[in-house]
């Protein structure tokens, strides 16, 4: 069966629960494509840019971040939530500029993920950048990471291998690899 001749569910009714500064928790009553009603506890969230900045030398600038959910810190890409109406790429140039302090010359699209379907709406824009020009680290209060450097190649090993655990690195890391040989052009 092609995707256009699947059913699609249907929200029958919606209850917000919670309206925070990142997203807003709600429960939907929803008739799935086989008929059965069910609530859903959905996160709504405006989605996100992450961005794989890679230096003229090979190296891919990215952060060690404290994330509290995780209990520890996380190899990562520079990524952020958008902002309302924002562009994914202004966000990924944004987000780059504000967390490794590069400002890229060029961004080239690696397509977008759902970071948690289960119960998320979550889209992350992924991005590979070039071309980068240093400006200034400018993190926000509640941003507590580290730059490291590491060579791409290194770190598509890295993701492939498990050692990356956060899955918009990851699978970025994963699609840059197809990339390598216009990057060895640099």
């Amino acid at each position: 069966m092609s995707g256009k001749e699947r059913k699609q569910g249907e929200c029958l009714a919606s209850r917000q629960v919670y309206q925070g500064r990142s997203f807003r928790f709600d429960i939907d009553r929803v008739r799935l494509p086989n008929g059965v009603e069910m609530d859903f506890e959905m996160i709504h969230h405006p989605g996100a840019a992450a961005v794989i900045p890679v230096l003229a030398d090979g190296t891919v600038v990215m952060i060690r971040q404290y994330r509290y959910a995780t209990g520890g810190w996380l190899l990562e890409i520079p990524a952020g939530k958008l902002n309302p109406g924002e562009a994914p790429e202004h966000g990924a140039a944004r987000e780059t500029e504000e967390e490794v302090g590069y400002k890229p010359g060029r961004l080239i699209p690696l397509g977008w993920i759902w970071s948690s379907p289960g119960f998320l709406d979550e889209k992350i824009w992924l991005y590979l950048a070039t071309d980068l020009q240093q400006t200034q680290q400018a993190t926000d209060h509640d941003e507590v990471l580290e730059i490291e450097r590491i060579p791409l190649r290194e770190a598509i090993d890295q993701a492939a291998s498990g050692e990356i655990h956060d899955v918009k690195s990851a699978v970025a890391l994963l699609r840059a690899a197809h990339h390598l040989d216009e990057l060895d052009a640099i």
